[in-house]
């Protein structure tokens, strides 16, 4: 297991925000969010870039940022269509553990709401669960863990991956990260 960072991959809505930004806290790391890298350096909004770009333009752009990303010791929350780029995905892996947290169908349908407005990589005439079903094995093929969120609220959820990645040895060797003393960063 690498225990450099730990990236976290899976659906829009999901939460990798939320649980990324607590999970850093919890364990000290630093965090990073991938989405706010590409609004920052395309100048953009996640869903202009999109409508400007269109999906496959944008999935160019967040495969050329992830594969440029350099990182130690943070929790990486990365864009839902990340896992389209072979490339990105290699890279993060690389860089750390790779997390999916998984949610069901149903559950997602009701976090997310109006998807244009969310940024949303969405090709034309593809529906919700025309992409869940395209993407799901796609996470499960990256993942190095696995957490089902389907009967959790985002506390519960990060206290779960933060043992299951502490009984799996990912903290080992990081005795020089003080959760009370770092603070959590929106980027490095």
């Amino acid at each position: 297991m690498n225990n450099k960072n730990v990236i976290l991959i899976g659906m829009p809505g999901v939460g990798k925000t939320t649980i990324g930004k607590r999970l850093a806290t919890m364990s000290g790391l630093g965090f990073i969010d991938t989405d706010r890298i590409i609004e920052k350096e395309a100048g953009a909004r996640i869903a202009t870039l999109l409508s400007t770009h269109g999906s496959s333009g944008f999935m160019q752009i967040e495969e050329r940022i992830c594969v440029s990303l350099d990182a130690e010791y943070s929790v990486i929350a990365t864009g839902g269509s990340v896992v389209y780029g072979e490339a990105a995905m290699e890279h993060l892996h690389s860089l750390g553990t790779i997390v999916y947290l998984q949610l069901g169908l149903g559950a997602l349908s009701s976090r997310l709401g109006d998807l244009s407005a969310r940024g949303v990589v969405l090709p034309e005439g593809k529906t919700l669960e025309a992409l869940y079903a395209e993407r799901v094995p796609l996470y499960q093929k990256w993942a190095d863990i696995v957490i089902d969120e389907s009967s959790s609220f985002p506390a519960q959820t990060t206290r779960r991956l933060y043992h299951e990645l502490r009984s799996r040895g990912f903290f080992r060797g990081m005795g020089h990260l003080d959760p009370k003393k770092k603070t959590t960063t929106e980027n490095k």
